[in-house]
């Protein structure tokens, strides 16, 4: 979760260059109070049972 979350903070905050590390730490602290604000939520794409059935070696069922 913490990859998913840089990559959002990097897409919508750090997408550009800024001048210093204050300014760096502002930036992260509003888009973080925004993000907290509208408790933001990940959108998983596979269930459990969907991983285990599409990626089976990896995600082996548990035995019965």
């Amino acid at each position: 979760m913490a990859e998913i979350e840089f990559s959002v903070l990097e897409r919508q905050c750090l997408g550009r260059r800024l001048a210093s590390r204050g300014e760096v730490a502002r930036e992260v602290n509003a888009w973080e109070a925004s993000r907290n604000t509208a408790r933001s939520t990940i959108r998983w794409r596979f269930t459990t049972s969907d991983a285990r059935r599409r990626m089976h070696r990896l995600y082996p069922s548990p035995p019965a």
